[in-house]
């Protein structure tokens, strides 16, 4: 009875595409047209009373048209008319609020006076009428999920067409509980995008920044396909005596447990960073938060402070990969520090910082174990096949003339280097290029 688009509803976690897949169901072979509908405030989440329906007492019904389908041999744009995406207030009387408040579908034999009197405003009223006058019979179906209304579908015969009979109507019931289901459920998947999102844009914004005697450039690539945001986390802060801290940690795991407990690693961190403490006791302090924050256990992070004007960069880690460093001499190696740390969170207390003495230019990386990380070598030979690869990216850049995209594009090239595990764990990588101050 419907077209093969009925067997890929719910197959895309996308509320647009979804009501596409409905619409394709039913048209041209079921309907000479077909549209989809769904409450505003549903769509909004702001359905907080579920038992009350949406039109009990309120004129009009607010709806969102999510997808339309009209069949070939229209004489008119109906699409253009009808945009997808519009928002339509329609009355208490029409059908389509009709069907909402019944809870059962309502079959007519031509357009209702509403719907027709907006589709002849939208353009030549004439045409539009002669159009609207070979409408054989008219078919709207109310969305419900767990008896709660969330939206209506539509389907338009031509004259000349047999009318919807009970099997019709039956048929296209069963049709609009399967794309409930899937509307729901996409509408869940964005609701956890959008919060994704958030967390993710809460991260230092744009590509790159420049400091005291410090250009910074960062990203993360999340593992999966259709990830927004994990565990790994960056940020670069700004210390007391224009010192300049810069940081990338990997709260365990890839649900939002793990981008909770990141967040508020980060939000401590930023607390911590305006008390005028050594690198290694800023540590210490997060290591005590993170071990009364839930998820937040058994994270690693490796924290570098630069001062520019004593040309010093002291390293802490804490159970994470060490850096690296690019110096004048062109090669790139790992950091030896004097203390691997344990992971924040098991209250271990005691971190020891590594101070490097830099008197002229480098360039410091910190990442996370994604970039390292490999089924087929051991975590040192994959850092240093990093280090080859920071060396072999610099090389092959035009020489240093103070491009500000320069080091951005450093950044991403390493991000999306080939990987014996691709895909595995988030990716981030964070460049600093430390200048010391002149004098």
């Amino acid at each position: 009875m419907f077209s093969p688009a009925a067997d890929v509803i719910g197959s895309e976690l996308d509320l647009r595409l979804t009501g596409s897949h409905v619409v394709h169901a039913l048209t041209p072979g079921f309907c000479e047209a077909a549209s989809l509908f769904v409450l505003e405030r549903w769509r909004r989440e702001e359905d907080t009373h579920p038992a009350a329906p949406p039109a009990s007492d309120a004129p009009r019904v607010e709806a969102r048209r999510l997808a339309l389908r009209v069949g070939p041999g229209s004489a008119e744009d109906w699409e253009e008319a009808l945009p997808v995406g519009e928002m339509v207030s329609f009355p208490r009387d029409t059908p389509y609020a009709q069907a909402l408040l019944a809870g059962h579908a309502q079959v007519l034999e031509r357009v209702d006076p509403y719907m027709a009197e907006r589709l002849m405003a939208a353009g030549d009223g004439d045409a539009r009428r002669g159009d609207l006058r070979r409408v054989g019979s008219f078919l709207v179906v109310p969305l419900r999920l767990r008896g709660v209304p969330i939206g209506f579908m539509t389907c338009t015969r031509r004259e000349g067409r047999t009318p919807f009979r009970p099997a019709d109507v039956a048929a296209v019931e069963a049709l609009a509980a399967r794309a409930c289901v899937a509307l729901d459920n996409a509408r869940r998947y964005e609701r956890e995008r959008r919060t994704a999102l958030a967390i993710r844009d809460s991260l230092p914004p744009g590509p790159a920044q420049k400091l005291e005697g410090c250009r910074i450039a960062h990203g993360c690539l999340p593992a999966g396909k259709g990830s927004v945001v994990g565990g790994d986390w960056y940020d670069v802060l700004r210390r007391p005596g224009d010192r300049v801290g810069l940081i990338v940690g990997d709260a365990m795991g890839h649900g939002p447990e793990s981008a909770v407990a990141m967040i508020q690693l980060r939000t401590a961190l930023r607390t911590l960073a305006g008390l005028d403490i050594p690198a290694a006791e800023l540590i210490r302090r997060l290591d005590a938060l993170a071990s009364e924050t839930p998820g937040a256990s058994f994270a690693t992070c490796v924290y570098a402070e630069w001062d520019a004007r004593e040309r010093t960069c002291s390293l802490v880690g804490a159970g994470h990969p060490p850096p690296l460093l690019r110096g004048p001499d062109g090669r790139t190696a790992p950091v030896a520090l004097t203390g691997a740390g344990l992971p924040l969170g098991l209250g271990a207390g005691s971190y020891e910082p590594t101070v490097l003495t830099l008197p002229e230019p480098a360039l410091l990386a910190l990442y996370s174990d994604g970039l390292v990380e490999s089924r087929e070598a051991d975590i040192d030979q994959e850092i240093g096949r990093l280090a080859r690869a920071l060396d072999e990216a610099v090389a092959e850049q035009p020489a240093d003339t103070g491009d500000p995209a320069a080091l951005p594009a450093l950044c991403e090239r390493l991000l999306h280097r080939p990987s014996g595990t691709p895909g595995a764990d988030d990716r981030t990588l964070l460049l600093a290029e430390l200048t010391p101050a002149a004098g």
